[in-house]
C-alpha cells in the first residue's frame, strides 16, 4: 500500500490503532440442542483508527443525508429498480495537502497518512454525499437516489433517458 496513491510514510505524530474481527453475513446454524439460530460470522480482519481527537477538533459539516424512509417512498410504485452499492466511495476523494497529516496513523514497522478520506472522519459521510449530489444532480430524484454509496435506480415510464459518461 505504500507504493498506492492512498498512503504515503511520514516521520511524527499518529493516531491509535486497532485490529478488530470484520463482521461478515448473518448465518443460519444449528446449536447444541438441535436448533436453528441466526448467527453472524466473522469473515477478516479490519483495521480500525481511532480519530476521535481529530473529529473532537474538527468543525463539523452539517450536509444533510436524505431519510432512508423517504427515499424509499419515493421508490414505491415503480415497476423496475436497481440498487448498486459504490465500494470504498470515501477513498475516491482527494484530501487537501495540507491536511493530510492530520490522519496518520502508526502500524508496528511505520507511520502513515493517508492522501484520500478514510473512514473514521467526521466529515467524511457529508462530504462523500455532497460530492454524489453535484455529480449526479440532474438525475437524483428523476431516476434515482444516492444515500452515501448506496446508489437506487428506478424506471419511469414517461422519461426515457440515455446516460453517457461524457454527460456528466
Amino acid at each position: 500500500m505504500q507504493g498506492s496513491s492512498l498512503l504515503y510514510l511520514i516521520a511524527s505524530g499518529s493516531a491509535p490503532t486497532q485490529v478488530v474481527l470484520k463482521k461478515g453475513a448473518i448465518t443460519v446454524v444449528l446449536n447444541e440442542k438441535k436448533e436453528l439460530i441466526p448467527m453472524r460470522t466473522m469473515t477478516d480482519w479490519r483495521v480500525c483508527i481511532d480519530y476521535r481527537r481529530l473529529n473532537d477538533a474538527t468543525r463539523k459539516d452539517h450536509f444533510p443525508l436524505p431519510f432512508i424512509d423517504q427515499m424509499l417512498e419515493r421508490l414505491a410504485g415503480h415497476e423496475f429498480y436497481c440498487f448498486l452499492d459504490g465500494m470504498s466511495e470515501y477513498f475516491q476523494i482527494p484530501i487537501a495537502p495540507e491536511d493530510q497529516a492530520k490522519t496518520t496513523f502508526t502500524c508496528p514497522f511505520a507511520t502513515f497518512a493517508y492522501r484520500r478520506i478514510p473512514f473514521g472522519l467526521c466529515n467524511a459521510p457529508a462530504t462523500f454525499q455532497r460530492c454524489m449530489m453535484a455529480i449526479f444532480d440532474r438525475l437524483v430524484g428523476e431516476i434515482m437516489e444516492v444515500f452515501m454509496d448506496d446508489f437506487r435506480f428506478m424506471e419511469t415510464p414517461s422519461l426515457i433517458v440515455s446516460i453517457t459518461w461524457n454527460s456528466f
